[in-house]
């Protein structure tokens, strides 16, 4: 008996496919088929209706013709672009000379026998089946139609195969994934956490993780010698294009290493990474460059710079020291610098184009930029009347610069000097093409800063975190020179953008006294914030270091989007809010009392 009831639910069973709406070819034809999906685009030809049926795989032709079927022509007439339908009918070969060799199942079509509308759809705010500019705020709201567009599904499909890729290629490396928790103690480690009131201990409360920072290093402590993790993370920060209040990155540790080992495993996951997601495109640097930090900063303004051009700049500290522009020598004097930057034939630029350099100078924390012209085997510029031939002449053999070109000038502390004129050499290598999409420069930055300088705290901040290792010949440093010590930290910066950062870890309990000591950090107030991770150190941590990839971003530069919201499924707007769902809402009283939090007027 239940095997005839078996028999019965699959002779009468509903089957709404036989195949996907990208599956079918040339073998296909003469077979009788079904395909299900949605209308991407309808087409009446006086007699005969053709309609593309688009799902996740691809489209499929089906014809409707009367003379086939009356019935079905008749019901298509009533179908409309994103109605869901289910078709019946038979694979032919597409008339000759009516091929597609742009879609797999181009050389075919279905001529149809049955249709069934399955669902219907009103008509979208915006066209689903073109690459059209669409508002992003209404693109946000309606998220659900704008991921049926074919270039959201190739990046969310692109998403998952990378990341597929990441998890096999780390497991072949002997790494291990582990899973941390999504509810924290609040350590902070540099930006704002979001957090998660309790109600079962009124007045406490948890963070969501920045990243799982301290736990990896737990798990190292654990003897899992090994682990990644695809994480995700949180920040509750001020949005811009690279940045999400939820991102995921690829969190990596491993015991018993030091930098170079830690780059080279990292740097082989890359190079395969590249080779499968974006074979089409020329990795000009291999192996990877290893710049210092401050080679980046003084060469290229940025420490993340673009290697696909050259455009360096140039110190001219010496040069300008005694000229007769205070700025140049006062600036000098104060132990800044003053860095130049060649802008190749520049002195063709309109004067208002040169002046916008100096609002974006200022919009960088500079107070200006000031310009040398060499034009028709003369020197103008806002500074020409105050330099002297002589000092005009060494400026023009140090920066190789020919008639035609315009230089720029920034004096200030060597940090805001270099990255006003950093923000330069991008902004002219984009207006010369130079920034070729095709190609893909990466480069270790290395030897960063340990501390940098908080003017809002006035006092030394990490510039990644407490417990980053300073490099072995600067230990002695810390008790003189705190702000001179190097970090054994490395950065991965592909293009422009920073894809990766890590660091080697301090393990020694001593070391991090020391380093606490030189942030201001009590003993009191270390137990309190990190105390679970010191003492895990007392029970014998090994050497260890790690690196976190901002996958959101890696992918976005890959598939050469302009931020990371076109990478993500479900991302927030610019100002943190979902507007697809309206979050973040007001919650019902009863809910906000049950949590002990009262709400209060902003301060």
């Amino acid at each position: 008996m239940r095997k005839l009831i078996s028999q019965f639910f699959k002779l009468y069973k509903i089957m709404y496919r036989t195949h996907t709406c990208g599956q079918l070819n040339i073998e296909n034809k003469g077979q009788k088929v079904i395909l299900s999906g949605w209308v991407n685009r309808r087409r009446d030809h006086g007699g005969l209706i053709f309609m593309d049926l688009r799902d996740r795989y691809g489209f499929t032709q089906v014809v409707f013709d009367p003379s086939n079927d009356k019935d079905s022509h008749t019901s298509v007439e009533a179908v409309r672009p994103e109605f869901v339908i289910k078709i019946e009918g038979v694979v032919r070969s597409r008339p000759k000379g009516q091929e597609n060799a742009d879609l797999a199942t181009g050389e075919i079509e279905v001529l149809a026998d049955k249709i069934e509308i399955i669902s219907r759809a009103k008509t979208p705010p915006f066209e689903i089946d073109q690459d059209k500019p669409v508002n992003e705020e209404l693109r946000l709201k309606y998220r659900y139609l704008d991921l049926r567009r074919a270039r959201m599904q190739r990046n969310i499909i692109t998403r998952h195969k990378m990341i597929k890729l990441v998890r096999d290629l780390m497991d072949r490396e002997g790494f291990i994934e582990v899973e941390t928790p999504m509810l924290m103690k609040g350590t902070p480690e540099g930006s704002r956490e979001y957090i998660v009131p309790s109600r079962i201990y009124p007045g406490t409360f948890f963070v969501l993780p920045q990243s799982p920072q301290q736990l990896k290093q737990l798990l190292m402590v654990a003897g899992m010698d090994k682990y990644f993790q695809v994480a995700r993370c949180f920040r509750d920060e001020d949005q811009r294009g690279d940045r999400q209040p939820e991102f995921t990155q690829l969190d990596i540790e491993m015991s018993f290493v030091e930098e170079n080992e830690v780059m080279a495993v990292n740097e082989k996951v890359v190079i395969q990474v590249l080779k499968e997601i974006a074979p089409q495109k020329e990795v000009t640097t291999k192996p990877f460059k290893k710049i210092t930090w401050h080679e980046a900063m003084s060469v290229y303004g940025s420490d993340k710079p673009d290697l696909r051009f050259e455009l360096p700049l140039f110190d001219v500290s010496d040069l300008v020291s005694q000229s007769e522009f205070k700025v140049f020598a006062n600036a000098v004097k104060v132990g800044g610098v003053v860095k130049a930057f060649k802008v190749p034939k520049g002195a063709e630029m309109p004067r208002s184009e040169v002046d916008s350099f100096e609002e974006l100078a200022k919009q960088h924390g500079a107070k200006g930029l000031a310009n040398l012209i060499w034009k028709n085997g003369e020197v103008k510029g806002s500074i020409a009347k105050f330099m002297s031939s002589e000092i005009v002449e060494k400026i023009k053999e140090r920066g190789d610069v020919e008639d035609g070109d315009l230089v720029f000038f920034a004096a200030d502390k060597f940090e805001v000097a270099c990255n006003v004129l950093g923000v330069a050499r991008l902004v002219i290598a984009e207006k010369m093409g130079l920034r070729d999409s095709n190609k893909l420069a990466l480069a270790w930055i290395i030897d960063f800063p340990l501390f940098e300088y908080s003017a809002e705290e006035k006092k030394l901040v990490s510039a990644h975190h407490p417990f980053t290792c300073p490099k072995d010949e600067d230990v002695e440093l810390l008790d003189k020179e705190p702000a001179k010590v190097r970090a054994k930290a490395y950065d991965l910066a592909m293009n422009g953008c920073e894809i990766a950062g890590g660091s080697i870890r301090i393990h020694k309990p001593e070391l991090q006294s020391k380093i606490f000591d030189c942030l201001g950090i009590s003993k009191e107030d270390a137990g309190s914030r990190f105390g679970h991770l010191l003492e895990a150190f007392s029970y014998g941590a090994p050497p260890h270091g790690g690196i976190a990839w901002g996958l959101d971003r890696f992918i976005m530069l890959l598939l050469d989007e302009p931020n990371i919201r076109e990478v993500i499924a479900f991302p927030k707007d610019q100002k943190a809010k979902d507007l697809m769902t309206g979050a973040p809402t007001p919650l019902p009283e009863k809910q906000v009392a049950e949590m002990n939090v009262r709400i209060v007027e902003k301060l």
